[in-house]
């Protein structure tokens, strides 16, 4: 099945949202994404595959996987990071946006828990802004009737959140390099849900959209590890690398919903985000 695919994005986008709001308060000037994921993780495997492909689709996450961690960047170059849960059916999402002018970050994260969703807005450097907008520094659940678009929200999807798995799927001409790692191209044509999420101008690449070079690694526990599709410049789009990282299996925590004193229902002000 393919999933959707482009997370990063949707976090972005309701990030753009909470920006629109921020900015209504007279605080803010101007906002650019930004964040970095986590450098640190496995090494690629060294051992040789009969069938690269294969051996790749085989290390993507799936159901019977423990818990773990996920960063990586969109197709504008939006950074995510997080962790899956899939015993849960949980995921939990963070996006950041820096302002300058004056100068603070505010970090935009969800939690999913099969159909339930919370919202946390974090302000580093302006606590006085989540005050002036009445946010609590709790989570806040939200009720998705309340939402416009409910598909800007991040809902589970599954174990594989940078959807690994369908890019691998359309990948050609994989090899196995003397690192350890792969390499190949991808068609971000052949699967309609793909070329849509990563948002390709496949006019303006022509081509080369059926041709994307990719390289992959698969960590020592045989999970994958990293995924990387560079995406060349074309048309009024500039060159940018749409990259999955996977790491800490098993070593993070689980999901469980937010309790007690830790969650509360969402405010106006959050829906006013949601909804840009």
């Amino acid at each position: 099945m393919t999933q959707r695919i482009g997370t990063a994005g949707l976090l972005r986008r309701a990030a753009t949202g909470a920006t629109a709001v921020l900015a209504a308060t007279t605080l803010l000037a101007g906002c650019s994404g930004g964040g970095a994921e986590d450098s640190s993780g496995p090494s690629p495997s060294s051992s040789p595959s009969a069938d690269p492909k294969a051996a790749l689709l085989a290390s993507v996450p799936d159901d019977k996987d423990p818990a773990f961690r996920f960063g990586g960047t969109d197709e504008e170059g939006a950074a995510i990071s997080g962790l899956v849960d899939p015993a849960a059916k949980g995921t939990e999402l963070s996006v950041t946006q820096k302002n300058t002018d004056p100068e603070f970050t505010m970090k935009l994260s969800f939690r999913v828990i099969e159909e339930r969703s919370w919202m946390k807005v974090a302000f580093v450097g302006a606590d006085e802004l989540a005050a002036q907008l009445k946010l609590p520094k709790k989570w806040m659940e939200l009720d998705e009737s309340k939402i416009k678009d409910p598909a800007g929200v991040p809902g589970y999807e599954g174990p594989d959140p940078g959807n690994a798995g369908v890019i691998i799927e359309n990948a050609s001409g994989v090899t196995q390099q003397p690192d350890g790692s792969y390499a190949g191209t991808v068609d971000v044509t052949a699967d309609p849900d793909m070329k849509e999420a990563l948002e390709v101008d496949e006019a303006a690449l022509g081509d080369k959209a059926r041709a994307i070079p990719f390289t992959a690694t698969i960590g020592p526990d045989g999970n994958l590890a990293t995924l990387a599709l560079k995406i060349p410049a074309a048309g009024k789009k500039k060159a940018v690398t749409y990259s999955v990282k996977y790491y800490d299996f098993g070593t993070a925590p689980k999901l469980a919903a937010p309790a007690g004193s830790e969650a509360q229902a969402a405010p106006a002000t959050a829906y006013e985000m949601l909804n840009g």
